[in-house]
Formats: structure tokens, sequence, C-alpha cells
């Protein structure tokens, strides 16, 4: 079975996207199935079997991400689809068209997956329009797109729930993207802080992700004086990059929080990210459109207790209230829960004991075999309407 998979964002750009194509390209291929990808060139990167990378230029006002040009993106998946079963589009933009335009020419059944919010989103980034307005066009864009499919695929209950909303009428599968448990467990936390200049003792807050708007990162920041009322030296640790850095930082100068407060950058998936949940105490997630929240899995995979708002996407793994608490959405209530839990050593430990093992029965292998299995189910239900086609050709 060979997939055509067609985004407009991919590693080296780091993002939940990029992310969950990676680890799908990573487990499905021991299930029997091929992946071809097209996505953007950032730069230089160095040829890699299966990717077809489309040159693009930076998108004004953030550089991080790529555009594309029409044609060269239509020409690529055209090509890239012959010989594939099925196209699978990961992003909304020009991927989508092209996506959409080779599958209907090479008569493919083709879904997506709905990774982002966008009604939440692009209020942060056109405060100019009005966000009524930007709203209303998203749900049309949203809908109109999803119910030119065959289907969508949405990581989480309440993403399916939004969209039905919406009015879409394709077929909706709830499938998360799983996570590599292994690569977050026996990593080396105190490593990490001595060569942080982190104190053992120090109890630290943990954030990962991108810093931006729509990761409410601010809200963490309101949150913390009331933690700081429970733990004097109680660290906030926020690991990642993005275009709302500079505002963050700026605002901890001006409350005084700078000792309580450390922006370390972007870490390196591989080694880097898992030492550094390791050296954290608790995980904080302030989200509200979050679609799925990887980042509180893997933090549970390394053994940390979650403290997280239980929006959108992130209710489905906080529901259980296993490896977590979920406070009510106000700062105060937030803090208060953090500051109890770093103050708590015996809650913790509750906590971070069931937390690996929650986090297993969200593994990559075990989402993998889901999708294996709707690819084929696709498959078979788009077979006989093609063969009619096929019979009087």
């Amino acid at each position: 079975m060979r997939i055509l998979m067609v985004s407009d964002v991919y590693f080296p750009r780091v993002n939940g996207v990029s992310t969950s194509i990676e680890t799908f390209r990573r487990t499905l291929a021991a299930l029997g199935v091929e992946l071809r990808l097209v996505a953007p060139r950032y730069g230089a990167e160095p040829d890699e079997p299966g990717v077809v990378r489309v040159p693009g230029w930076p998108v004004p006002g953030d550089r991080e991400d790529r555009l594309v040009g029409w044609r060269a993106m239509h020409r690529a998946v055209l090509a890239a689809a012959e010989g594939c079963d099925l196209v699978h589009i990961q992003t909304p933009f020009v991927a989508h068209y092209a996506g959409l335009a080779a599958a209907r020419r090479r008569g493919l059944p083709v879904i997506a997956t709905y990774h982002t919010l966008f009604e939440e989103y692009l209020q942060h980034y056109a405060p100019m329009l009005p966000a009524g307005w930007l709203k209303r066009r998203a749900r049309g864009l949203s809908r109109r797109q999803c119910n030119a499919l065959d289907g969508v695929i949405v990581p989480s209950t309440a993403m399916r729930e939004r969209l039905l909303g919406y009015g879409v009428g394709v077929p909706l599968h709830v499938l998360p993207t799983g996570i590599p448990i292994e690569r977050f467990r026996g990593c080396d936390g105190a490593a990490f802080r001595a060569q942080h200049g982190i104190a053992p003792e120090r109890p630290v807050a943990l954030f990962v992700g991108r810093v931006a708007h729509e990761k409410n990162i601010g809200f963490l920041l309101d949150a913390l004086p009331q933690a700081l009322r429970r733990r004097p030296d109680v660290l906030l640790l926020i690991a990642g990059e993005g275009p709302a850095r500079a505002e963050l930082e700026a605002r901890v100068r001006r409350e005084g929080l700078g000792e309580a407060v450390r922006f370390i950058g972007y870490l390196d998936r591989a080694d880097a990210l898992p030492a550094c949940y390791a050296a954290a105490d608790v995980f904080v997630f302030a989200s509200r459109t979050e679609t799925q929240g990887l980042v509180l899995l893997e933090a549970m995979a390394a053994g940390l207790p979650v403290v997280a708002l239980a929006e959108m996407g992130t209710v489905d793994i906080l529901g259980p209230r296993r490896a977590s608490l979920a406070p009510p959405p106000e700062p105060e209530a937030f803090g208060e829960a953090v500051g109890r839990l770093l103050g708590d050593a015996s809650a913790r430990q509750r906590l971070a004991a069931d937390a690996p093992a929650y986090a297993a029965e969200w593994s990559d292998t075990a989402m993998a075999a889901r999708l294996a299995w709707l690819y084929r189910d696709l498959l078979e239900r788009h077979a006989p309407a093609a063969l009619p086609a096929a019979a009087g050709a």
C-alpha cells in the first residue's frame, strides 16, 4: 500500500504537524505502508528517501514557515501520486488544493488530517480585522475543504464536535498522533540541570511548545505569582521558540519575574528535549486551542505529572484524571495547583507513578496500527465505486 502525504510544513520547521508526519512515517513502514511525502524546502536540507521538496520562500512576518508556488506544488504532487493508492493531506493551504487535484485526476481516495483550529488562531495574526468576521471565514473555508474530501481525521473528540458544528458531512475519524514512548524514558535530568545551572533541589515547572500567542503562555505568567507564594524558589522553564518570545521576555522583565522564569529556546527532540522533561518536577500547559496536546503525553512518558487546562483537544488526555490535574481556567486556581503539587512530594509521586503507563496507551505504534487500518478501510470502500468507470474505460 502506497500513501502520498502532502503538507505545507515539515522538518526542519518544528511544530505539531511536522511531528505527526514524522511519527507516522517512522512507524507505518513496519505495517506494510509505504509513505511518500511532498513538503516545502526550507534551505539546503539533504535528500531523504521518499521525500520530495518543493522550493519555498519565507512567509511575511513569520520566517519559520514557507510559501510554495502553486504550480510547482501541483506539479510535484501530481507526479508523486503516480503509483500511489491514496492521498493524505496534512495542511489546508497550497498542499490541500494540490493533493485534492492530484487525487481526483488519478482517481484516488483523498483524506486530510485537520490539525489546527484556525478560527481560534487567526485573530492573533490578523488583529486589524474583526474577530467575528475572521471566525466565520475560517469556518466556511474549513467546511468547504473538508466536504470536498472522502474523509477527515481529527486528533480529538472536541475537534470532531467542532467540525460537525461547522456543517462537515464527510466521515470524521478520531485518531490522535501517538508518541515514541521509549524516547522519553530513562533520560538524565540531573545532567541537564547541571548543564543549565539549575540547582538539583530547585522545583521546576516546565512548558514545552511553540512560543506563540495561541499557546496562552501569558496565562502561565499570570498564575506564577500564586505558585511562588507556595514555593518561592519555583522556576518556570519555557522550552521552545516562536513569535511571542520577545514580548513575553519583555513582560517577565517588566514584572520582575526574571529569577523565576527562564526561556531556554528550542531543544533537539532526540536528546535534549527528553532530558529536559526528566529534569522537571511538573509539566504545565494552558493552551485553549490545542487540537490534541502531544507534549502532555511526552511529559507523562518521561514520568512527569501534568497540570493543564482541560480545553479542546487536551480534554481527551486529561479527562480520566490520570497523572494529571486540571484546575479551573483561572490563574489563581492554576497557580495554586502548581504550587501545591510542587510542595507535596508524595502527591507528585502518586501522579508520576501512573504517568508512563498512561502515556503508553497513546503510543506511536498503537496509533499507526489504527491509521493503517483506516487506510485499508478507505481503499476497500473506494474500490467498488471505481469499478464501473474502469469497466467502461
